[in-house]
Protein backbone atom coordinates (compact mmCIF):
# COMPACT_ATOMS: atom_id res chain seq x y z
CA UNK A 1 0.00 0.00 0.00
CA UNK A 2 2.67 2.57 0.73
CA UNK A 3 4.53 1.76 -2.24
CA UNK A 4 1.02 2.53 -4.28
CA UNK A 5 0.71 5.96 -2.02
CA UNK A 6 4.61 6.69 -2.97
CA UNK A 7 3.31 6.07 -6.86
CA UNK A 8 0.99 8.32 -6.81
CA UNK A 9 2.38 11.31 -4.62
CA UNK A 10 5.51 10.82 -6.86
CA UNK A 11 2.78 10.34 -10.28
CA UNK A 12 1.41 13.59 -9.07
CA UNK A 13 4.03 15.68 -8.34
CA UNK A 14 5.70 15.35 -11.70
CA UNK A 15 2.33 16.11 -13.06
CA UNK A 16 2.45 19.34 -11.49
CA UNK A 17 5.74 19.91 -12.60
CA UNK A 18 5.69 19.44 -16.16
CA UNK A 19 2.56 21.54 -16.69
CA UNK A 20 3.03 24.01 -19.06
CA UNK A 21 3.08 27.75 -17.13
CA UNK A 22 1.17 30.60 -18.17
CA UNK A 23 4.12 31.38 -20.45
CA UNK A 24 3.84 29.09 -22.94
CA UNK A 25 3.94 30.17 -26.68
CA UNK A 26 1.04 30.27 -29.00
CA UNK A 27 1.59 29.24 -32.67
CA UNK A 28 -0.58 29.12 -35.80
CA UNK A 29 1.38 27.36 -38.85
CA UNK A 30 -0.14 27.56 -42.25
CA UNK A 31 1.63 26.41 -45.63
CA UNK A 32 0.91 26.15 -49.41
CA UNK A 33 2.64 25.02 -52.04
CA UNK A 34 2.99 26.89 -55.24
CA UNK A 35 5.14 27.19 -58.51
CA UNK A 36 6.83 30.05 -57.78
CA UNK A 37 10.75 30.74 -58.00
CA UNK A 38 10.17 27.73 -61.19
CA UNK A 39 7.52 27.44 -63.67
CA UNK A 40 6.61 23.61 -62.62
CA UNK A 41 8.59 22.97 -59.41
CA UNK A 42 6.33 23.76 -56.37
CA UNK A 43 7.78 26.06 -53.32
CA UNK A 44 7.02 26.23 -49.64
CA UNK A 45 4.90 29.20 -48.33
CA UNK A 46 4.74 29.47 -44.90
CA UNK A 47 3.32 31.53 -42.40
CA UNK A 48 4.18 31.59 -38.83
CA UNK A 49 1.81 33.05 -35.83
CA UNK A 50 3.80 33.33 -32.82
CA UNK A 51 3.36 34.47 -29.00
CA UNK A 52 0.62 34.38 -26.46
CA UNK A 53 -0.51 38.30 -26.55
CA UNK A 54 -0.58 40.33 -29.41
CA UNK A 55 1.96 42.71 -27.72
CA UNK A 56 4.67 40.15 -28.58
CA UNK A 57 2.75 38.29 -31.35
CA UNK A 58 4.75 38.43 -34.57
CA UNK A 59 3.98 37.00 -38.50
CA UNK A 60 7.20 35.25 -39.53
CA UNK A 61 6.58 34.46 -43.50
CA UNK A 62 9.33 32.19 -45.34
CA UNK A 63 9.56 30.64 -49.09
CA UNK A 64 11.64 27.99 -49.42
CA UNK A 65 12.26 26.73 -52.91
CA UNK A 66 11.27 22.92 -54.11
CA UNK A 67 14.55 21.99 -53.27
CA UNK A 68 14.73 23.04 -49.37
CA UNK A 69 16.69 26.62 -49.81
CA UNK A 70 14.87 29.53 -48.22
CA UNK A 71 14.82 32.64 -50.75
CA UNK A 72 12.95 34.75 -48.66
CA UNK A 73 11.88 35.85 -44.98
CA UNK A 74 9.75 38.74 -43.30
CA UNK A 75 8.87 39.05 -39.66
CA UNK A 76 5.77 41.78 -39.34
CA UNK A 77 5.22 42.73 -35.92
CA UNK A 78 1.93 42.13 -34.39
CA UNK A 79 1.78 45.41 -32.76
CA UNK A 80 2.59 47.31 -36.71
CA UNK A 81 0.11 45.37 -38.24
CA UNK A 82 -2.74 46.37 -35.19
CA UNK A 83 -2.06 49.80 -35.52
CA UNK A 84 -2.50 49.66 -39.09
CA UNK A 85 -5.74 48.46 -38.58
CA UNK A 86 -7.42 49.61 -35.29
CA UNK A 87 -9.25 52.65 -36.37
CA UNK A 88 -11.14 50.66 -38.80
CA UNK A 89 -11.79 47.42 -36.90
CA UNK A 90 -13.31 47.09 -33.68
CA UNK A 91 -9.97 45.79 -32.11
CA UNK A 92 -10.29 47.02 -28.67
CA UNK A 93 -9.39 44.08 -26.62
CA UNK A 94 -6.96 41.77 -25.94
CA UNK A 95 -9.33 38.42 -27.74
CA UNK A 96 -10.00 40.60 -30.48
CA UNK A 97 -6.66 41.62 -30.96
CA UNK A 98 -5.31 37.76 -31.27
CA UNK A 99 -8.41 36.87 -33.13
CA UNK A 100 -7.74 39.43 -35.98
CA UNK A 101 -3.84 38.38 -35.67
CA UNK A 102 -5.10 34.81 -36.59
CA UNK A 103 -7.26 35.86 -39.34
CA UNK A 104 -4.36 37.33 -41.01
CA UNK A 105 -2.70 34.36 -40.71
CA UNK A 106 -5.54 32.51 -42.47
CA UNK A 107 -5.68 35.02 -44.83
CA UNK A 108 -2.07 35.20 -46.32
CA UNK A 109 -2.60 32.03 -48.59
CA UNK A 110 -6.00 33.34 -49.47
CA UNK A 111 -6.03 32.73 -53.62
CA UNK A 112 -5.97 36.13 -54.99
CA UNK A 113 -2.62 36.59 -53.31
CA UNK A 114 -1.08 34.12 -55.78
CA UNK A 115 -0.60 35.93 -58.88
CA UNK A 116 -0.15 33.46 -61.88
CA UNK A 117 1.67 35.42 -63.61
CA UNK A 118 2.53 37.86 -61.34
CA UNK A 119 2.58 40.33 -65.08
CA UNK A 120 0.53 39.73 -67.60
CA UNK A 121 2.47 41.23 -71.48
CA UNK A 122 0.03 43.92 -71.54
CA UNK A 123 0.41 45.19 -68.43
CA UNK A 124 2.57 48.74 -67.97
CA UNK A 125 4.35 49.95 -65.40
CA UNK A 126 3.58 52.80 -63.54
CA UNK A 127 5.08 55.08 -60.41
CA UNK A 128 4.16 51.73 -57.95
CA UNK A 129 6.82 49.74 -59.76
CA UNK A 130 9.91 50.02 -57.82
CA UNK A 131 12.27 48.52 -60.68
CA UNK A 132 10.56 48.39 -63.93
CA UNK A 133 13.59 46.17 -65.48
CA UNK A 134 12.39 43.69 -63.05
CA UNK A 135 8.59 44.43 -64.28
CA UNK A 136 9.81 43.72 -67.82
CA UNK A 137 11.81 40.87 -66.68
CA UNK A 138 8.52 39.42 -64.99
CA UNK A 139 6.45 39.76 -68.43
CA UNK A 140 8.95 37.54 -70.30
CA UNK A 141 9.59 34.68 -67.71
CA UNK A 142 6.31 34.70 -66.59
CA UNK A 143 7.25 33.18 -62.98
CA UNK A 144 4.29 34.23 -61.15
CA UNK A 145 3.75 36.29 -57.95
CA UNK A 146 2.34 37.00 -54.75
CA UNK A 147 1.09 39.36 -52.60
CA UNK A 148 0.35 40.35 -48.89
CA UNK A 149 -0.72 43.45 -47.08
CA UNK A 150 1.32 45.14 -44.63
CA UNK A 151 -1.53 47.94 -43.97
CA UNK A 152 -4.93 48.37 -45.33
CA UNK A 153 -3.51 50.73 -47.88
CA UNK A 154 -0.66 48.95 -48.58
CA UNK A 155 0.21 45.43 -50.36
CA UNK A 156 3.56 44.50 -51.35
CA UNK A 157 3.73 41.98 -54.55
CA UNK A 158 6.86 40.02 -54.95
CA UNK A 159 8.62 37.57 -57.71
CA UNK A 160 11.30 35.55 -58.00
CA UNK A 161 14.07 37.29 -60.34
CA UNK A 162 16.13 34.53 -62.45
CA UNK A 163 18.42 36.76 -63.44
CA UNK A 164 19.50 38.04 -60.22
CA UNK A 165 18.23 34.52 -58.55
CA UNK A 166 16.27 36.43 -55.30
CA UNK A 167 12.77 37.40 -54.52
CA UNK A 168 12.55 41.66 -55.16
CA UNK A 169 9.45 43.44 -54.39
CA UNK A 170 7.86 44.35 -57.96
CA UNK A 171 5.11 46.58 -57.00
CA UNK A 172 3.76 48.30 -54.05
CA UNK A 173 0.59 49.60 -54.10
CA UNK A 174 -2.86 49.95 -51.97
Amino acid sequence: MKIKSLFLGTLILFCFACKPSGTSKKFTVNTKLTAFSHQTKLDTFKIELKGSTSKEMSLHFTIITHNGIEIYKDELKANELLKNFIKSADIKDEAKKVKFLEDEANYFFAEEHFLVPAVLTTEIADKNVPDKAFYEELKKSQLNGFSYRLSKDLNIYLAWSAIDKKVKVYYKCC
